[in-house]
């Protein structure tokens, strides 16, 4: 066919910046338009958690009016927390307004949401990020529109998914993560 450039299937992938196809990530390896794709979406996600840091911290008016912002001695974890009523109940009314529960789940949100927004630490950013979306979901049962899945499930698969394929390397600051010396003597903070 005409203007077709064909490839052999055995020979080796082209060099990006550099590195040796082997070295890359399978992120970093896939078409351009697959890694926008990718580095948007990983980027997407990590707003979705900022976002509610930012608006659970000052109250923005989206979900938590300005009087029951963190900074105004609001709790971030009593309205969701306390109007449990599944078979956990009892376990996630009794986290409601706790110091400790605001504090780190106000830091997960952080964490979480800056970690998938540079592409840094995506495997702790995966673990962390699944914790939190599993427990969210443990918060929600029984739900109403589907028996088994929903967002916070799916939200957790792809962030599982993204860190399993690098998808920090593509626009994001990945590479240059797993770069630093403390990064390469701890590979659990790639």
């Amino acid at each position: 066919m005409k203007g077709t450039i064909e490839r052999n299937a055995n020979a080796p992938l082209p060099t990006v910046e550099g590195h040796e196809p082997e070295t890359l990530s399978l992120a970093a390896r896939a078409s351009r338009p697959a890694q926008v794709v990718l580095g948007v979406l990983r980027i997407a996600l990590g707003f979705y958690f900022l976002w509610a840091f930012l608006d659970k911290t000052f109250g923005l008016g989206f979900s938590t009016p300005s009087e029951r912002a963190w900074i105004n001695g609001g709790s971030p974890t009593t309205g969701y927390l306390s109007g449990v009523e599944g078979p956990f109940a009892g376990f996630f009314n009794g986290m409601a307004g706790a110091a400790w529960a605001d504090v780190l789940f106000m830091l997960g949100l952080l964490g979480i949401g800056l970690a998938l927004i540079l592409g840094i630490g995506m495997r702790v950013a995966a673990v962390s990020g699944t914790a939190l979306l599993l427990f969210m979901y443990l918060a929600s049962l029984p739900m109403t529109t589907n028996p088994i899945l929903d967002d916070h499930l799916t939200m957790a698969l792809t962030i599982i998914a993204l860190a399993l394929i690098g998808a920090g390397d593509v626009l994001g600051l990945g590479r240059t993560w797993k770069k630093l010396p403390l990064v390469q003597r701890l590979p659990w903070l790639v």
